[in-house]
């Protein structure tokens, strides 16, 4: 074990380190830090608070994980950052932990996390999503699963970004983006269907295109039509069903719920 650790890390005797795990010079890991097989801690990094961090990642020099929550409202209590596996956490990347006892900070699997890039308290990122450099996350905000964000991109709290969504660089993204759009501007906008990335991920192929195909006319429907979101979503039982349509449906009918910020506005809306 001593041979996979620098001899300048400072580790408290309480953290739980698997023997495989990979540290660089000159990082700082508290006592209440677990760290799974195979992860690999760079230089002047630190770990503190209760942090779990899972499998197989790689956390690369200046990032600091699981400090207090920048939130007025924190008085000490116990909560957490979770991290899973197989993540890519670039330089310099802050993940705070959650602001109240019992909650969590939470990162899921195969995510990068690109240089500078912040993710506040409370903040739940799903898996395989790409955050480009120094984007800024505020606190309570949820990505879904490939979601993809471009750099320097800050994102209100409380918003949720749907999954297979792309935002634009340099946006400033107040309000929820639905899942399979692609969004850009100040003040943003829903431009189109995020296309590209579907393709990329395979879902062009799915079923001869008629995924792709009910999604485009989703969009059109929601964006294009003149229709209400309510009136869209009545719409949708004209279109062949499938499971991407129905996270569609479910999260536009969430995203109007009490408590949620709304929707992010399409192309010529006033909204």
């Amino acid at each position: 074990m001593t041979t996979l650790i620098h001899p300048t890390a400072v580790i408290h005797p309480g953290a739980n380190l698997h023997p495989t795990v990979k540290v660089g010079p000159y990082s700082v890991i508290g006592e209440k830090v677990t760290v799974g097989a195979e992860t690999v801690i760079g230089a002047h990094v630190v770990l503190d608070g209760w942090t779990e961090i899972g499998q197989r990642n790689q956390i690369f020099p200046g990032a600091v994980i699981g400090l207090e929550p920048q939130d007025l409202k924190y008085d000490g209590s116990l909560s957490l950052v979770k991290i899973g596996d197989d993540n890519r956490i670039r330089e310099c990347v802050t993940i705070n932990r959650a602001t109240r006892a019992g909650e969590a900070t939470i990162v899921g699997d195969r995510n990068l996390l690109m240089a500078y890039v912040h993710v506040a308290h409370n903040c739940v990122i799903e898996n395989s999503v790409v955050i480009s450099n120094a984007v800024s996350l505020a606190g309570h905000i949820h990505i879904e699963s490939r979601a993809t964000i471009g750099g320097m991109v800050g994102i209100h709290q409380f918003v949720w970004v749907g999954r297979h969504a792309m935002l634009g660089a340099m946006s400033r993204i107040e309000r929820d983006v639905p899942p399979y759009m692609l969004v850009e501007g100040n003040p943003p906008r829903v431009r189109s269907l995020n296309q590209v990335g579907l393709q990329r991920a395979g879902l062009a192929g799915v079923d001869d295109g008629r995924v792709l195909q009910s999604l485009k006319k989703a969009f059109r429907m929601i964006y294009r039509s003149g229709l209400t979101i309510n009136q869209a979503i009545e719409q949708f039982d004209l279109l062949p069903d499938n499971e991407h349509l129905q996270h569609l449906r479910q999260f536009l009918i969430a995203a109007q719920a009490t408590g949620r910020r709304g929707l992010t506005s399409g192309r010529g809306d006033k909204g």
